[in-house]
């Protein structure tokens, strides 16, 4: 605590020049003129967006002075590592901190875990373990490093909080290379940022002066500031941008794997029997599956264990997410039929469906469900809620019985363990009686989960309004058919 009338060691974010202030002030000094739009031809997969440089700023100095919701420490596995960065949020945050690590119990690499921050200016602390670097596990690093930061802003916006300083995580005992460290850091906030940016006002990364140079260097790449630095700036992107959520992209994961293995896409089913087939059943992939027609007649006459069926189904889960994170499902995204939210009063994630938003007649559906597997994966791994609002839809967005049974089937077991309650807001007397005969004769142990709620208020029960976003045409209707929200209203039984 700082003396009485003494200046705080502390430093508000909000005090800070952005990323894109710090060039216009550049510009002025300069004098330079912006490229024209007209002169580009071709644009950065990370196009300037002055909303997205206005949330990040690069600061050289201590992370455990910034006063903001939450700052990132970095440490190992039992979370007990010594570094710089950790030793001075220690002695920031006061004995305390101590305390309450030890009821973490360790953390894995690539996860992210919340403690408050005792006597620091920032109310939380991230801790985070970042990975080993061996260049011959170059690829599990890059993905343990995606995670790491990508937990931590997941973190921040179930949190609800406003603003995360970061530190370098990757540290000189874990041997991760700085700059390819940074590509990773700074691909990873930018994606985040350009989908879920209105649940962030203020991103920081804290720097020593030797990282201060490669982040410099290496900003302009994910954060241009001007059509000018854009075009500039794009013959020096690596070759790996990752995906849509910056996630490092893995050549071996996108092998298509054919019906038949070792017999050409174009071949015909006459060509295929002519086939010298001693070629198939040699290669690591067939050796694995073993006799496939052996496995299927089994499976027909119900002969093949509970562990031989499990094996199956995990191996055409794994292909169908394998086929999601290689597609393009921009068009399916932009539909915003499928979103996460906050959590609900337990603490468990809460994922929104928008049925009015499902064309279900205009779009292809195989799509729509690898999107949905693609959205879902890393969510259920922990327990969630699902929100399906059932408002205003007509018989263009009635999710077909066999869609949805298809998708019960596709999807993994951890889908249906860590589902814990589906709401099914504004339901009709036909949506009703259409769920339970799907759930009664479709599928087994859903009907157990789906509570209906006729309101709002009754779903605020169980989830906070703040924790939700709401279609507007969603409000409207409630307000329509049942009025506004009053905090007063008594909880339902129903949930």
């Amino acid at each position: 605590m700082d003396p009485l009338g003494a200046p705080s060691q502390f430093v508000d974010v909000d005090s800070l020049p952005s990323w894109s202030d710090a060039y216009e002030a550049k510009q002025l000094d300069c004098h330079q003129s912006p490229v024209e739009k007209a002169q580009v031809d071709v644009r950065s997969p990370f196009p300037c967006r002055k909303d997205i440089n206005e949330k990040f700023d690069l600061w050289k100095g201590d992370v455990a002075l910034l006063n903001c919701t939450a700052i990132v420490n970095t440490s190992n596995e039992t979370l007990t590592e010594k570094n710089p960065v950790s030793e001075s949020i220690f002695m920031y945050a006061g004995p305390d901190l101590k305390d309450e690590l030890k009821k973490l119990k360790g953390c894995r690499t690539g996860e992210a875990k919340l403690t408050k921050g005792f006597n620091l200016a920032a109310r939380f602390i991230v801790h985070t373990v970042g990975p080993k670097y061996k260049s011959r596990y170059r690829t599990a690093a890059e993905s343990s490093l995606y995670s790491c930061y990508r937990n931590v802003l997941q973190l921040a916006k179930e949190q609800a909080m406003c603003s995360v300083g970061f530190c370098v995580i990757n540290t000189l005992k874990r041997c991760y290379p700085l700059e390819d460290a940074t590509h990773i850091a700074l691909r990873t906030v930018r994606r985040f940022l350009e989908v879920h940016g209105e649940t962030l006002e203020k991103v920081v990364f804290a720097v020593s002066e030797l990282e201060e140079a490669t982040y410099q260097k290496l900003l302009p790449l994910y954060f241009p500031r001007s059509l000018e630095e854009e075009v500039q700036s794009l013959p020096y992107l690596p070759a790996d941008i990752g995906n849509a959520e910056g996630e490092p992209v893995v050549p071996e994961r996108q092998i298509r794997i054919t019906e038949k293995p070792g017999v050409p896409d174009d071949a015909s089913d006459e060509e295929g029997l002519e086939a010298d087939l001693s070629f198939i059943g040699s290669h690591a992939f067939a050796r694995m599956e073993g006799d496939v027609d052996k496995q299927r007649r089994l499976i027909l006459q119900g002969q093949l264990s509970e562990a031989a069926l499990q094996k199956q189904h995990q191996r055409n889960y794994n292909r169908w997410l394998c086929q999601a994170r290689a597609e393009d499902l921009s068009d399916i995204a932009s539909l915003k039929a499928l979103y996460q939210t906050g959590v609900d009063n337990c603490g468990r994630t809460v994922m929104v469906v928008v049925g009015r938003n499902i064309p279900v007649t205009l779009i292809d559906m195989e799509k729509a469900l690898l999107y949905f597997i693609h959205v879902m994966d890393h969510i259920a791994v922990k327990e969630y809620v699902l929100v399906y609002f059932h408002t205003l839809t007509n018989d263009y967005n009635q999710l077909d019985s066999n869609f949805l049974k298809k998708l019960y089937d596709v999807v993994d077991a951890k889908y249906k363990r860590n589902l814990k309650a589906l709401y099914f807001v504004h339901p009709t007397f036909r949506s009703k009686v259409s769920a339970w005969f799907f759930t009664t004769f479709t599928v087994s142990g859903l009907k157990d989960k789906i509570h209906y709620v006729e309101s709002l208020q009754q779903l605020f029960t169980a989830i906070p309004p703040e924790q939700i976003d709401l279609p507007p045409f969603v409000l409207e209707y409630d307000a329509r058919e049942n009025g506004p929200y009053y905090s007063s209203y008594p909880p339902s039984p129903d949930l």
